[in-house]
């Protein structure tokens, strides 16, 4: 039996105000806290969970960028003369994503999208690797660099793969005691909420699933590990949506025209502009202000979320929605959703959860990115303990005594011990975040 398996899982859309008055996991992490997100969808909180930084410091933030000089989209221009009701379809859209991600040798998440062919290739893909994987992020390494660089065996959720598939995995790399840390990413519940809402019955069933999944693995790694951390948490939340803003038909009203004077990415809950001349600022801007569902955001303000881009890389301006209010049509679809995130990272329903059985949580764990700190303590504290006990099963298989040296005090501590906070040496301490 090993001494220590932390166990991080993952659980996407899983915010704050969806398990708040929910029995969500309380009988087995009753220690829960909301936390902030970041500004931006997935593509950003993500990156930011699995590297401890903000989008400002990882530059994993939106998908889409104007950025033509780059772009491996310019083969896609000829289908722009194909009828709209073929191109604009999940179907083909859902296919022509596959064939494009495979030929672009494409590591991480794509999609394309609604984004027009005839558009296409002014357009350039940020996630090219997989965030999920060592080397994954744009800019600095992420926890699996961590975990390599360390040599600690763990698991990792296979985003190929299902949930159940990925279930089955992981309990069985858990029974194998191979691992020294595991983390698990179950993305099902995201969809379900922009499919239904956060109101659906469907959503409860969907966390009552989570919670035997969750059980199973608990049972299965305390009959491996002395001690088992577990760890759910979220990105971001989900809101509702209740109001439908046809943006791009107000700005196609105006004298400037895209790709002339501007470029534009419509994501479901802002749009981030590039202008080619000032005309086209001033009008698109004056326009802007008139649309009560949303404001421009200042460079002040992006600043202080940490997601602005000195270079304007990600957007030279960014309109953003109120909480509830969906873009549609936008570049992510032409259909409405249910439910959405991507609104401001303090908005109600934007708040991410984490739900633990450890009994204390550092002051200093306020926000999804401070979920790396976690990960990189205890998976540091699982490797040494674990190779600890792992010296001292290969004695005990000598017809030695089973026990620990401790070199602070000249003495023993035996086997039957709770790993304590002393761990690598006399000196050695670790405060519990």
């Amino acid at each position: 039996m090993k001494a220590i398996l932390p166990l991080f899982i993952f659980i996407d859309a899983c915010g704050w105000e969806l398990i708040r008055n929910d029995p969500f996991a309380r009988d087995f992490a009753p220690n829960r806290r909301r936390l902030e997100t970041v500004f931006g969808y997935s593509s950003a909180c993500i990156p930011s969970i699995l590297s401890g930084r903000w989008p400002a410091e990882h530059r994993n933030w939106c998908y889409f960028v104007y950025d033509p000089c780059h772009s491996p989209f310019k083969p896609l221009r000829p289908l722009r003369w194909l009828p709209k009701a073929v191109t604009s379809g999940r179907i083909f859209r859902r296919w022509l994503s596959r064939f494009v991600r495979a030929q672009l040798k494409f590591r991480g998440y794509f999609d394309l999208y609604n984004i027009p062919f005839k558009h296409i290739s002014l357009f350039d893909f940020t996630e090219k690797k997989c965030p999920l994987k060592p080397g994954g992020m744009n800019h600095g390494r992420n926890i699996f660099d961590f975990l390599e660089l360390r040599g600690i065996p763990c698991h990792v959720s296979d985003s190929a793969k299902g949930e159940l598939e990925n279930l089955e995995s992981v309990t069985a790399d858990i029974d194998s005691e191979q691992i020294d840390f595991a983390f698990i990413y179950w993305p099902e519940l995201d969809g379900l909420l922009h499919r239904v809402g956060n109101q659906s019955p469907e959503v409860p069933v969907k966390l009552r699933q989570y919670e035997q999944w969750i059980k199973r693995l608990l049972a299965a790694a305390q009959a491996h590990y002395q001690e088992v951390r577990l760890y759910v948490f979220s990105d971001h939340g989900m809101a509702n949506c209740h109001e439908l803003l046809d943006l791009r038909s107000r700005i196609e009203s105006l004298h400037a025209r895209m790709a002339r004077d501007y470029v534009v990415v419509y994501d479901s809950t802002m749009a981030r502009f590039w202008f080619f001349n000032e005309r086209a600022r001033h009008e698109i801007s004056e326009c802007l202000l008139q649309v009560a569902q949303g404001r421009i955001m200042p460079d002040d303000e992006l600043k202080e979320l940490r997601a602005f881009f000195p270079d304007h890389y990600f957007g030279e301006l960014i309109f953003l929605v109120q909480e509830g209010v969906l873009i549609v049509p936008s570049h992510m679809g032409e259909r409405p959703l249910r439910a959405m995130h991507g609104y401001h990272p303090r908005e109600k329903h934007s708040y991410a959860a984490l739900l633990t059985n450890q009994p204390e949580l550092s002051a200093q764990i306020t926000a999804i990115p401070d979920i790396f700190r976690l990960m990189t303590r205890d998976a540091e504290q699982a490797r040494a303990w674990n190779r600890s006990r792992s010296h001292v099963s290969n004695a005990d298989s000598m017809g030695l005594r089973s026990q620990y040296f401790d070199s602070s005090k000249s003495g023993m501590v035996t086997s039957r011990d709770p790993a304590p906070d002393r761990v690598g040496g006399p000196t050695t301490k670790f405060t519990r975040l």
